[in-house]
């Protein structure tokens, strides 16, 4: 079976090939990363403008680059929420317009359910059932995943996600948008020891979140300080410790709960190299296995719904081509 995936949630179109014997076929993406900075953040209205004009030109080019007509696809996945509504309407009507001329399947695909099961597309994918830690702009959560739709929400963030936590912070320090990418290579120019911020809710005994506090410290420290390069280096370095050690703790406190030894990390903050280094460190120490997808898959992209659309049609057959979108929308509740 041949599923064509769109993702167009946020400020990323998305659209990818995935068979179901042959794996992931080919995929596309256009960032609006350059259009939003101008603005300083997401804008929706500009955001589902410009997946209107991609969506088409994204899957020509993923048929020519796979050598396939439209003819060959046997059913569609797009991304039914969490997300922008404008956007997800985008990516959901044309999902049915083409499942309608093809008379061929639709599905609404979770986002995040795309996102934890990513690293499913990797030559060595985890087996179920797994801890899933999903981190990115607008979620942080803690998942046990005991098979596909069977997700149970373990902790969660109580205000800011993580992501969210980093953009704000890189605007703190002057370092525009998109914040999170910046503050990180900053970070990589820090002196170590320093500074010294809080780790929100380490101690709670509980799996859940909280950074808006982090951020509110980091406000504070810089109002004391004189911003230059490297002050902000150090300050960006100290913020990104304290996140990583506490998603860190909490992920291995989920593992410990749940009994099982086997982590994914998804998302777009599950790019960042520290994270990354520090829960394969931390794997390697204390005898887990940790799985992260492709870089080019932390981010929201087409793959991830295909592969989602694509395990969720084994399991229910969709009826008819009319669709909906779900801008709120819990995991646990697929």
């Amino acid at each position: 079976m041949l599923v064509l995936g769109i993702e167009t949630s946020c400020d990323e179109t998305g659209v990818a090939l995935y068979h179901t014997e042959r794996g992931l076929v080919a995929h596309a993406l256009h960032s609006q990363v350059t259009m939003h900075a101008e603005y300083g953040g997401v804008v929706p209205e500009l955001a589902s403008r410009d997946h209107i004009r991609r969506v088409l030109p994204l899957t020509r080019q993923i048929l020519q680059t796979a050598n396939c007509a439209l003819s060959d696809i046997d059913a569609i996945a797009y991304t039914e929420g969490p997300g922008l509504a404008g956007a997800l309407l985008v990516g959901a009507s044309i999902a049915a317009s083409l499942g309608f001329a093809l008379k061929v399947p639709v599905i609404g695909v979770h986002h995040l359910e795309g996102h934890l099961l990513a690293p499913l597309l990797e030559p060595d994918p985890p087996a179920f059932p797994f801890v899933a830690l999903l981190v990115s702009g607008g979620h942080s959560q803690l998942m046990r995943v005991s098979a596909i739709g069977d997700y149970e929400t373990l902790g969660e963030t109580l205000d800011d996600a993580a992501g969210e936590a980093f953009d704000k912070t890189a605007k703190l320090l002057g370092l525009g948008y998109p914040g999170g990418p910046a503050l990180s290579l900053r970070a990589d120019q820090g002196v170590a020891g320093r500074f010294k911020l809080p780790r929100p809710m380490l101690n709670s005994g509980d799996l859940n979140f909280s950074f808006s506090g982090l951020k509110t410290a980091v406000l504070t420290l810089a109002r004391q300080q004189t911003l230059d390069e490297q002050t902000v280096a150090d300050i960006a370095l100290a913020f990104q410790e304290a996140i990583v050690e506490v998603l860190a703790a909490k992920a291995q406190a989920a593992l410990r709960q749940t009994g099982l030894d086997r982590l994914v990390v998804a998302g777009g903050v599950g790019a960042n190299r520290q994270l990354r280094a520090t829960f394969s460190a931390n794997a390697a120490r204390r005898g887990f296995e940790v799985y992260y997808p492709k870089l080019e898959f932390c981010t929201d992209n087409g793959a991830m719904i295909a592969f989602a659309g694509a395990m969720r049609i084994r399991h229910a057959t969709p009826k008819g081509w009319k669709f909906n979108v779900r801008p709120r929308w819990e995991l646990s509740t697929t």
